[in-house]
């Protein structure tokens, strides 16, 4: 995120800074609309921390995203969106548990739930599961990206693991020095080879999770040194980087539910 945010702010025109209405400045470099229509405007993999949307019209939009102390109308909502969340998925709530067990029910259940998924894939036309939507990855893609993410943050961040990635796992395209890390650019693996690596690692990690103490939770990630992603790791616990492959896991298959009831109509 932080290497996508960095080129955006390159590419963005710098101005003078000004007085905004409030009395408040404007810093350089901070892009103005005013009295423009943005309407159907799509902003996809965009910073806009601190934004400021002031006397605006904003009927049927959709923000989908890490959103935190959003202020509506002087309500800060986040809040009650979370809450509304954990209340619709309690499987959050163990996701974000810093106990050993809590984490252990929380992978089962988000296994349970890739599993039906995969079982309703399968039920769907032949080439379904590498359909995109919207420009989203298709199921298929959006599996290997967490084949990708168990690689990284759990065996390199977690078990402190130097070896090379699983060729057929995907990053996102802001992550760098992807095959020297074992990638496979020209990999197209079919769901069953994407769901035989799925099920190993699922193996890993609950087995992992039944063994693991809250102090080691607690305990630094062991990072290896050198190169590698993530390279912002060092220095969290391992039960941040457990969070990470977790939420992941939770995240992905939202998007991917979604998706594929656009397939289906």
């Amino acid at each position: 995120m932080m290497l996508l945010v960095e080129a955006r702010a390159q590419a963005v025109q710098t101005s003078a800074p000004g007085p905004l209405s409030d009395g408040t400045c404007r810093l350089a470099g901070m892009p103005r609309f005013e009295d423009e229509d943005l309407s159907d405007a799509e902003f996809r993999e965009c910073d806009l921390s601190r934004a400021r949307f002031v006397g605006v019209v904003m009927q049927d939009a959709v923000i989908d995203g890490l959103v935190t102390n959003l202020v509506v109308n002087g309500v800060e909502v986040t809040s009650y969106v979370e809450a509304e969340l954990d209340r619709r998925h309690p499987v959050r709530v163990l996701i974000r548990s810093a106990s050993p067990a809590d984490l252990v029910s929380a992978a089962s259940r988000l296994r349970a739930c890739w599993d039906a998924t995969v079982s309703r894939l399968r039920s769907m036309p032949t080439g379904s599961e590498h359909e995109r939507v919207g420009g989203e990855w298709s199921a298929v893609e959006t599996m290997r990206h967490l084949v990708f993410v168990h690689d990284s943050w759990f065996r390199r961040c977690c078990l402190g693991s130097t070896a090379l990635f699983t060729g057929l796992g995907l990053a996102s395209g802001f992550v760098p020095d992807q095959e020297s890390q074992g990638l496979d650019p020209s990999a197209a693996p079919s769901l069953d080879e994407v769901l035989a690596v799925r099920s190993a690692q699922a193996a890993e990690l609950a087995d992992w999770l039944s063994g693991v103490t809250p102090a080691e939770l607690a305990s630094p990630a062991p990072v290896p040194d050198g190169p590698g992603w993530p390279p912002y790791a060092r220095g969290r616990t391992v039960l941040e980087c457990v969070h990470v492959v977790l939420n992941e896991e939770w995240e992905h298959h939202g998007f991917c539910v979604r998706d594929l009831a656009v397939l289906e109509g």
